[in-house]
């Protein structure tokens, strides 16, 4: 099984930056896909953005051009570089790996 952790999250002025790091354990060779989703408060999670084992990312169209998501397989680990943040930003931040598993979530907040 894997386990992931985020980390990262934080208060900041609308266009600030922010990056959120996910770190993995456990059977990390079984990882195929990473995701960083977000839920606003009374909203539906959303899709930020996503790696596929091929290397290809995939934003949302909220992120598009603001939020950079990397990876780096001898760590395990993705991260999410947020430039431009603004209040709409504001939610909880969770990591996905293989649609399956998900970190406890960090909460970003973007307020003058």
């Amino acid at each position: 099984q894997v386990q992931v952790v985020e980390s990262g999250g934080g208060v900041v002025q609308p266009g600030g930056s922010l990056r959120l790091s996910c770190e993995a354990s456990g059977d990390t060779s079984s990882i195929y896909n990473w995701g960083w989703y977000r839920q606003a408060p009374g909203k539906a999670h959303e899709v930020v953005a996503w790696i596929s084992t091929s290397g290809t990312i995939t934003y949302g169209s909220a992120v598009k051009g603001r939020f950079t998501m990397s990876r780096d397989n001898a760590k395990s680990a993705v991260y999410l570089q947020m430039n431009s943040l603004k209040p709409e930003d504001t939610g909880v931040y969770y990591c996905n790996v293989n649609m399956q598993t998900w970190g406890q979530g960090v909460q970003v907040t973007v307020s003058p």
